[in-house]
Order: structure tokens, then C-alpha cells, then sequence
């Protein structure tokens, strides 16, 4: 069922449009529609241009909130004043706290860049601070590969005015500084440079020998990462003792950024004296009536609610509102589409024929007992919609497996109530033996088509399609015509005389005719000066061929159901199967395969049945009455809390 709509118009004084929003909107479900678009016929209206005094505000305090997120708080409420200086006393204390923070960082990332630099020549005994200050000797520092140093000991160091002091050295490299008379220095740094020595160049800020300056910078790291530490742990303190001021702010402020976004949506329009605001939008009937006794006794607040939709440019959008057992079949119709606010919703439907045909195809008490078991267990705890359906088709499963008087495949256990589908067989005149399940679900799906014709053509009175509900395929023509044939067939195979010829020629003939002529005969009742098109031997082929498409879719859509007997007797025919491979038939059965074979066989054929159904219900039924061309009703908090 759809809630029926009231489209209203709201307007006040402009300065008044943050009061009415926090008190009365923000109570009630309505969705906003732009003022200035719905009343574009009317004169001396503007958008509601203002900027939003809480955008930059909010942006900071959700900042901070992200990073009290987690931090569990009781609920406070603070004013936009207070809200304010929360953000000024955090930024305050926390830049204060940040600026300390970011200097030891440098200082701690500058002590470790140091490190780095001067660890590889721990060894070296000399003191780095008197090496970097010679002057009549040159030294490089830096690394050379291990096959290259094993080079310059064997074949070149005896013979090179230089000395090489070793460092550290692993599996690649050899890590030290040499040392070179200046007026060699060329000469030397040639030969370095042939062995591939990468030269370091080291910051004079280093005192004592290698080791002591790395011991000096090692002992500084330790006393800068336990500052960082002690200045992390006071920013975190103080979010901690501000968190519950945070979280109130961000609410209040979110809650005004959200309301100041209301003008988006309005339209203003002036007067000599003053300037007021207008907001349109749409609320269900139920809603609007309490809306509009609140503000009786408001005198800056006036609202018109209006019955007529045709005033209003948007179309009604479309809130579902279904007894609670059938609202998990809301997700099928969802898929399909939303029904238009004037349109059938077809949830109850699907929900009684999607259960009751499942059942029919599923027919088993104990798998029946099973899913519906399992999904309400699964519903009751998680909620999830898909569950509901389940459990709701294996109701009508456990239903048809008394009437098939199967359980668990066994045959014996129970008497069938109605019949065994493999096996009772029907004898029809013109036909011959058919199974009795394949009658009876021929006969199932040429109601359900009726049916389905009827809420076509409620759809169509309500759309004021005259083509369509009168001369259309599934209109009171091709009711006339489909109902006239399937009472014909039932008499036919009961045994019983068909009506009379010129009863056939009327009740046939006649629909026929309407079908094929629905546009001219359109045209005569709307009193349009050209019934007929201008090229009439087109017009005439085409009706003859279309008329054609749709006997030959009547035949085809009513044999499709002969599918739901089809899966019943194949149910049967597999469970058959798995007691045969268990040894049922020997009077002691393999209860393992039992087992498996029936959960493999509810596993499989469940989802297919399942899927099956589903398709019976878009492409036999949804597509002759159904459009889904509808809108959500979403609320304006709805919205904004989903961008």
C-alpha cells in the first residue's frame, strides 16, 4: 500500500526560517522540493541566496570529532556561543600542543640524520671534530665495494701516498676515510674515483671520536622520542577531557549547517514591508494533520496543504507502508521499481503468490520446516529481508509437503492429503492422460493473468489511460477476451457444452476487433478529428500482425506456467534419486546420504525454484500492470544523512 501525500507550502518571515526549522521540521518526515522550481509561474519570487555562517566552523569541529570518534561520551547540549569557543579553546591548546610537537619532531628527525651519517665510521679511533677541521691534509669519507677495497689492499695501497682508515663494512661495502697530502690530492681522488669510492660529506656538528658522537646522538634520540611521547600523550589527554564538549558541538553545529542548507530549497518573494521565505514540500496525510494543528496558534508561520497533486510540478514521490509480514517482499518491488504515487503497489501480491508458488514447486515438510525455521532465526537476528522471504516460502512449502505427502523425500511417512505429483494423472477430452500437477498449474496461471489484468486496469482508471484500459492487451478488452477462453476451456475439459457460436463470435470476435483498433477507436472516444492514420493499408497490416504477436502471447505466457508443475514433479523425481543411491528401497537407508542428498537437493533446487518464481512475477505478472516508474519519499534529514 502507498501512504497518500499532502503537497505543502510553507512561508514566514525570512529572518523566522531557522526557528522553523528547528522547531517544527526537524520533527516531521518531509521531503523538500525547490520552492523556486514548483512556483516558476509565480511573480516576484527569488532563490534563497545566503551563505552558510556554520560551513567553516563545522569543517574544524569535525576534524576534531574524527579523532574523538571513539571515545564513548554522555549526550550534552550546548548553544552555537558555546559551540564556538569549544572550537577556539581546542584550537588554542591544541596548536600550542602541535607547535611543541612539530619541533621535536625536527629536532629528533635532524639528531637521527646525523646518526645515520656518522654510524658506519664508529671504528674509526680519531676524533671527527679535529679530521673536519685539517688543513694541509685533504680526507674523504665515504664507501667503496668489498672487491674493489680487496683491489686497493693487494695492488695499490702500498704504492699511494694516502691512508685509509677502515669503518664498518658488511657484505657489500667497506665503509672509511682516507687521508692525502693536499698537493696530491688529484691525483689520489683520480684513483679513489677508478675504484668506484663514493664519498660522504659530513655536517660539522659532530664532537669526540665516532663513537662518542654516535653515543651523544643516540642518548638525544632516546630523550627527544620520550618528549614526542609525553606531548602525544598530552594532545590525546586533552581530546579525552574535551571529547564529551566536542561531540556536543559538532551536533549543534551539524544540526544549524543543516537547517541553514534548508534555504537552498527556498524561495523568497518581497513585499513593501518585508521579506518572506517559502518552502514547498511533501509530508503523508497523517503527518501533515498533526503538522498543521501545531502551528495553529503560530502567527509567523503560515501553511497550505493542498489535495490537488496537479498543482504541484514534482510528482508525488511514494512512501510504502505494508503490514510488517509482508515488508520484506518491499525488496522485490524495490528491484523492480518503485510503483508511481498513483500506481498499484504490488507488494502484497508478490508476497501471497511468491510464497504460495514456491510451495507449490518446493513441496516438502521437513526442507519446508527447514528454510522456514532457518530464516526466521536468521530474520530475528540479522534482520535481513531475504531471510523473512524464505522463511515465508518454507511455510508454504511444509503446506504443499502434507498435500504431496512428502517428508524429507519419504513417500510412506505421511498420507498425501491431495496427491503424489509423480504419480496422479488427469484425463482431459481432446488430450488424452496429463499430470494432474500440470492441469492444475496451467489452470493457477490463466487466474493469476486475469488478475493481473484487473489491476492493470485500476491502474489504468486511475491513470486516465483510455487506450490502455479499455482496448489494451491486458485492458477490459483482452479480460473480455482471455476470461471468455479460459471459461471456455474449463467447460470444454469438465466435460460440459461450449456456449453457443454466436456467444464465441461475441465474446471473442469483438475483444479482437477492440485490440486491433484501440488507437482509432481511441481517437472516436476523445473526440480527435483523425481516427484513422493517413496511410490505412499500413495501419491494416500492422494491426493484423500485431494482433497475431498477441494470441501468440497469450498461448506462450499461459504454457510458461507449466513450470511450476514441471519443478514440483522434478522435486519428486530428485528426491526419488537421493533415496535410491541411500538404499531406501532395502528398508534400511545410508543415513548420511540421506542427509546430504537432501541438503544438497535444498541447496540447489531451492535457489532455483527461488529464482524461478521470481521470474514468473516480473515477466508474467509486473510487466502487464506494472510500470515502477515511482520516486522514494526521502525525508530532508534522510537525504542530507545520506551525502
Amino acid at each position: 500500500m502507498i501512504e497518500k501525500m499532502k503537497f505543502l507550502t510553507i512561508t514566514g518571515p525570512k529572518d523566522d526560517i531557522d526557528r522553523v526549522v528547528d522547531e517544527y521540521l526537524s520533527k516531521y518526515d518531509i521531503q523538500l522540493e525547490n520552492a523556486f522550481s514548483e512556483l516558476k509561474t509565480v511573480q516576484n519570487i527569488s532563490p534563497y541566496i545566503e551563505a552558510n555562517p556554520h560551513k567553516n566552523s563545522l569543517a574544524k569541529i569535525n576534524t576534531l570529532a574524527d579523532l574523538v570518534k571513539d571515545i564513548p561520551c554522555e549526550e550534552k547540549k550546548l548553544t552555537v556561543k558555546e559551540a564556538v569557543a569549544v572550537i577556539e579553546r581546542m584550537e588554542s591548546e591544541l596548536n600550542k600542543i602541535q607547535k611543541d610537537k612539530e619541533e621535536i619532531e625536527e629536532k629528533l628527525s635532524s639528531a637521527q640524520t646525523l646518526l645515520t651519517d656518522i654510524e658506519h665510521f664508529r671504528s674509526i679511533p680519531h676524533s671527527i671534530e679535529d679530521i673536519l677541521h685539517f688543513q694541509y691534509v685533504k680526507f674523504r669519507f665515504g664507501k667503496i665495494a668489498q672487491e674493489y677495497y680487496e683491489t686497493f689492499e693487494k695492488h695499490i695501497r702500498d704504492d699511494l701516498c694516502t691512508i685509509f682508515c677502515k669503518g664498518q663494512s658488511d657484505k657489500n661495502y667497506v665503509w672509511g676515510v682516507y687521508f692525502v697530502p693536499a698537493e696530491e690530492a688529484d691525483k689520489i681522488d683520480a684513483i679513489y674515483s677508478s675504484l668506484h669510492f663514493e664519498r660522504f660529506y659530513l655536517k660539522d656538528m659532530y664532537h669526540g671520536t665516532a663513537e662518542e658522537a654516535c653515543c651523544n646522538l643516540e642518548e638525544s634520540i632516546s630523550d627527544y622520542t620520550a618528549q614526542l611521547d609525553s606531548v602525544i600523550a598530552l594532545y590525546q589527554k586533552k581530546l579525552a577531557e574535551n571529547a564529551v564538549d566536542i561531540k556536543a558541538a559538532q551536533h549543534k553545529l551539524t544540526v544549524l549547517s543543516e537547517n541553514f542548507d534548508i534555504r537552498k530549497l527556498a524561495a523568497c518573494t518581497k513585499t513593501k514591508q518585508e521579506t518572506f521565505y517559502i518552502l514547498c514540500g511533501w509530508m503523508t496525510e497523517q503527518e501533515s494533520l498533526i503538522f498543521s494543528k501545531e502551528i495553529e496558534k503560530d502567527h509567523n508561520l503560515y501553511c497550505i496543504i493542498e489535495d490537488d497533486h496537479n498543482s504541484a510540478t514534482s510528482q508525488p514521490p511514494t512512501k510504502l507502508k505494508n503490514p510488517k509480514i509482508f515488508q520484506p517482499y518491499e525488496m522485490y518491488t524495490r528491484m523492480y521499481g518503485l510503483p508511481a504515487y498513483q500506481e498499484f503497489d504490488p507488494t502484497i501480491f508478490v508476497a501471497l503468490t511468491y510464497s504460495f508458488l514456491f510451495g507449490v514447486m518446493f513441496g516438502d515438510v521437513g526442507q519446508g520446516l527447514c528454510l522456514f525455521l532457518g530464516g526466521a532465526l536468521l530474520y530475528r537476528f540479522k534482520k535481513i529481508n531475504l531471510a523473512a522471504i524464505i522463511s515465508m516460502a518454507g511455510f508454504f512449502s511444509t503446506i504443499f509437503g502434507f498435500l504431496f505427502g512428502s517428508v524429507f523425500g519419504f513417500e510412506t511417512v505421511i498420507d498425501a492429503a491431495w496427491l503424489h505429483p509423480i504419480e496422479h494423472m488427469t484425463t482431459l477430452p481432446f488430450i488424452g492422460n496429463l499430470n494432474t500437477v500440470f492441469v492444475y498449474s496451467v489452470a493457477l496461471g490463466m487466474f493469476l493473468i486475469m488478475l493481473t489484468m484487473i489491476f492493470q486496469i485500476i491502474n489504468g482508471f486511475k491513470s486516465h489511460d483510455m487506450e490502455n484500459t479499455f482496448f489494451g492487451t491486458n485492458g477490459i478488452a483482452g479480460l473480455i477476451f482471455y476470461g471468455s477462453l479460459t471459461v471456455t476451456l474449463f467447460l470444454l475439459m469438465s466435460g460440459h457444452a461450449a456456449p453457443a457460436a454466436l456467444v464465441l463470435v461475441v465474446l471473442f470476435a469483438l475483444p479482437l476487433l477492440a485490440m486491433a483498433f484501440k488507437e482509432p477507436l481511441t481517437a472516436l472516444i476523445e473526440k480527435k478529428t483523425n481516427i484513422l492514420p493517413e496511410s490505412k493499408g499500413m495501419f491494416f497490416i500492422q494491426a493484423f500482425f500485431e494482433l497475431f504477436e498477441v494470441l501468440l502471447s497469450y498461448f506462450s505466457n499461459t504454457l510458461s506456467f507449466v513450470r511450476i508443475g514441471a519443478f514440483a514433479v522434478s522435486h519428486a523425481a530428485m528426491m526419488e534419486v537421493v533415496l535410491m543411491l541411500a538404499g531406501a528401497e532395502s528398508g534400511s537407508p545410508n543415513w548420511i546420504v540421506v542427509i546430504l542428498g537432501n541438503l544438497f537437493v535444498m541447496g540447489m533446487e531451492g535457489l532455483i525454484v527461488g529464482i524461478q518464481v521470481l521470474r514468473l512475477e516480473y515477466y508474467e505478472f509486473f510487466s502487464r500492470f506494472y510500470k515502477g516508474s515511482g520516486r522514494e519519499f526521502i525525508p530532508y534529514r534522510k537525504s542530507k544523512a545520506k551525502e
